[in-house]
């Protein structure tokens, strides 16, 4: 990212530039999906779709249009998403007699249907997802993938459950879960307990998953929520028990979005565009052939090496289009290729490649003997090495502060704060002095006295957001 250049700016050139998503669409806040960009949206999502279903979860589908009575029946839901909810008053030229709620989220979709199909503890648990588009009239500055009015990769799981303990311990395995999602993704985080305040309207608590982005803000990547029983006493999800009581069930559930896209595309960029963890990308090997003065470009040679890595499962491109190899070079640098062969003269006649990693640029010689086995280290090494340098430059931006004073100070300069506060009152005085946002209480960190009034505290997170 240029000096010169805004986030906003960097980020809406790097997705039109390396053909990700096309922001121009004609209506605020929506955006178009290109061909490359929706293909490394379908990587990113059957990762999540693996880890769910290898955790006993199964996709359904729910309709998009949600009864205005369902929709109200909730009412601490309803007050949290009612000023952002679009509305449909009509079908064709009639009236309609319910309205009708573009989904925002879909527990007032779901939970009707869950109350017709779990009568008895021998339907529980039951775990559900589906990735869809939900609708939010966003009124804040919208940004492509990161705050969006229709989210268009909405990945939502749900889940109900006989008790208590089990559904609690439904909310440890989905942070199990997206933990190992997110490292999938290269992609480092903080877990944090959302304060009260900032809770998922209807649930009892919520986990946050955040990272930091250049700008020095917080973005959200992904939230987990028990409910208790709040949704299950007003759509009367109830079950039989062994001994023949009924009970309302427990249920979590816990969602992503697009914003992990935008993540793993912003936090592995350089100036000239993203580079993308190869296991994700559409294109993870791009071969250039390199002709020298009157010499042929060695085609033969090139299909050779381009067959043999297909036969071995790389998604490769065999780029022979009339243009200069800069040219291609830069070209394939800006979609995010991660590894590049040049072909040439030279190479064919030695039987080797030259091999460039898109995140070092180091270059080395390899031979055709032996090639997929020497590209399949390399993946494994690149990606270690991107994962271990996104949470390095994320800790590096992250300062352990022990004053207000401090923490205010840490907010002139970007990036987020660790700092020991004893609970929710004291939490909302440092969000008043200091300027930055209470994001909530770490799952696992260091104490200390508190900031504000000296008691006993836990760690918080404080920063500036999206």
């Amino acid at each position: 990212m240029r000096e010169e250049d805004t986030f906003g700016e960097w980020f809406n050139r790097l997705l039109l530039e390396a053909e990700i998503m096309d922001p121009r669409y004609p209506v605020k806040g929506l955006c178009v999906w290109l061909p490359y960009g929706m293909e490394l949206r379908n990587r990113v999502l059957s990762v999540i779709r693996g880890l769910l279903q290898e955790t006993g979860h199964r996709e359904v589908l729910f309709p998009l249009l949600i009864p205005e009575d369902a929709f109200r029946k909730e009412g601490e839901h309803i007050r949290g998403f009612e000023d952002q909810v679009y509305w449909v008053t009509r079908g064709g030229g009639e009236e309609l007699d319910v309205k009708l709620v573009l989904r925002p989220t879909s527990e007032t979709s779901m939970y009707p249907m869950f109350s017709l199909w779990i009568r008895s503890h021998t339907d529980l648990p039951l775990k559900v997802f589906q990735v869809v588009s939900v609708f939010r009239y966003e009124t804040k500055m919208t940004k492509p993938m990161i705050r969006m009015r229709e989210v268009t990769t909405f990945k939502e799981a749900h889940t109900v459950h006989s008790s208590r303990e089990e559904a609690e311990a439904q909310v440890r395995e989905a942070i199990s879960l997206y933990s190992r999602f997110f490292d999938r993704l290269c992609l480092p985080y903080l877990v944090s307990r959302r304060p009260r305040w900032d809770t998922f309207a209807g649930a009892e608590y919520s986990v946050a998953f955040d990272t930091l982005l250049p700008d020095g803000k917080m973005l959200q990547i992904g939230t987990v929520h028990y409910l208790g029983q709040n949704f299950s006493r007003v759509f009367d999800i109830r079950f039989q028990r062994p001994d023949g009581t009924h009970e309302y069930a427990y249920q979590t559930c816990y969602g992503i979005s697009e914003r992990v896209v935008a993540a793993t595309l912003v936090l592995h960029a350089d100036e000239v565009g993203p580079c993308l963890p190869p296991s994700l990308a559409p294109i993870q090997v791009v071969i250039v052939p390199i002709p020298f003065k009157e010499e042929r470009e060695p085609e033969a040679y090139s299909e050779e090496v381009r067959r043999r890595l297909e036969e071995r499962g790389f998604r490769v491109v065999l780029d022979r289009r009339n243009l200069r190899p800069g040219n291609k070079f830069y070209y394939w640098e800006r979609r995010g290729v991660p590894l590049r062969l040049e072909v040439g003269p030279r190479e064919s006649s030695s039987r080797t490649v030259t091999l460039v990693r898109r995140d070092r640029r180091e270059r080395r010689e390899v031979p055709l003997e032996g090639l997929p086995e020497v590209l399949s280290q390399t993946v494994r090494e690149m990606e270690e090495e991107m994962r271990e340098r996104a949470w390095r430059r994320m800790e590096e931006r992250i300062r352990r502060v022990s004053t207000l004073q401090e923490a205010g100070r840490a907010a002139g300069e970007g990036g987020a704060v660790r700092i020991p506060l004893c609970g929710e009152e004291c939490a909302r005085r440092a969000e008043e002095e200091t300027g930055l946002q209470v994001l909530g209480e770490e799952l696992e960190g260091e104490g200390g006295n508190c900031a504000v009034c000296g008691k006993p505290g836990r760690s918080f997170l404080m920063g500036k957001s999206y």
